[in-house]
């Protein structure tokens, strides 16, 4: 059984205080940033030192490519997934090969150094008017983006990594960036459910493991945010869509998670409405709080947070002198400078 909360630690190495918190039993997953990154070796020796303290811990990044890639020297640079829309454009075979590849190679980058998830894909559509999805959306076409994200999807599962599809049922359509705001979509439930949220239902048939929701307010369906509403997440995710992955919260300390109260309150309605594991990033202090509060109420965390682990751990010089490597990387390449 898995801790539900996620959190993440300050620096480049760990601290005392960090490994005392790792080895809490409440505590399930640590999600590294830009600031837990100098180079290579010291990501190689943060992550050893990370599963000498509990070898069950999830641990996850956001390497989605493009504008959202946390590791960046010495990491093969990713190109945003608006690269591989454009690209489907002019040829789709070769827009879903690529999108393959470059789900696989992010993906093995990744489980070399000893990390699990990269809380990817994007399964939001492109409206034009989010700045914060952007260019990590694949397409504003829902049959473009089923397409090329089930090729990423594939190859992420191909090199022994889990996926997370997100922003359940869809950030895409509201201007405000949850992470400073409380987002509000006006749109009714059918639209909802026949543009974004079925990009999700298509994907799961597809091997989907794992979703992140919003914190939107669809205010014409529910009066909490996605990831704090039963409605959502039982209702329609578990029931409607029979949807049996892991269910990760957003980070609790985003402004979009603030209309759920203090943060054992936010822990306690995310874990109602049914997430399975609590990200609190970026706030030590509210990590505690959440922390304690998981004690309390005698949290004992979620079995589904174990089929995120890794299933491979290649070795990354055997990884490098690979072809499907440096067919990889070279479409990667291509796709950074494609126009």
């Amino acid at each position: 059984m898995s801790g539900a909360l996620m959190l993440d630690i300050a620096g480049l190495a760990l601290t005392e205080d960090d490994r005392v918190l790792l080895r809490d039993s409440v505590v399930g997953g640590l999600i590294l940033f830009s600031r837990n990154y100098e180079s290579p070796q010291q990501l190689a020796n943060l992550v050893t030192d990370i599963r000498s303290c509990n070898p069950q811990l999830l641990i996850a990044v956001d390497q989605e490519g493009g504008r959202v890639q946390r590791f960046r020297e010495g990491f093969i640079r990713i190109p945003p997934m608006r690269q591989l829309g454009q690209l489907y454009r002019v040829n789709q075979d070769e827009a879903k090969r690529s999108a393959a590849e470059l789900g696989w190679l992010m993906a093995s980058e990744l489980l070399g150094y000893g990390i699990d998830i990269s809380f990817a894909p994007v399964l939001d559509l492109d409206f034009g008017v989010s700045e914060v999805i952007g260019d990590r959306a694949f397409s504003d076409s829902a049959d473009v983006v089923v397409e090329l994200a089930g090729a990423f999807i594939e190859g992420m599962r191909d090199a022994g990594m889990a996926s997370t599809g997100k922003h359940f049922p869809g950030h895409g359509w509201v201007v405000a960036d949850s992470h400073h705001e409380i987002p509000i979509d006006e749109r009714e439930l059918a639209e909802i459910e026949t543009k974004d949220m079925a990009v999700f239902q298509r994907l799961m048939s597809r091997g989907l493991n794992a979703v992140m929701p919003a914190h939107v307010i669809y205010q014409q369906v529910d009066s909490q945010p996605a990831g704090f509403s039963s409605f959502w997440m039982q209702n329609i995710l578990r029931q409607k869509l029979s949807f049996n992955g892991v269910i990760f919260s957003d980070d609790l300390t985003m402004e979009g998670a603030s209309v759920a109260g203090s943060y054992p309150q936010r822990a306690k309605v995310a874990l109602e409405a049914g997430c399975d594991m609590l990200l609190v990033c970026n706030n030590r202090d509210a990590a505690i709080e959440v922390r304690d509060y998981l004690h309390q109420i005698g949290h004992a965390g979620s079995e589904r947070i174990s089929s995120m682990m890794a299933s491979k751990k290649p070795q990354l010089d055997a990884l490098k002198s690979d072809e499907r490597w440096l067919r990889a990387v070279q479409k990667a390449a291509d796709l950074i400078v494609m126009p």
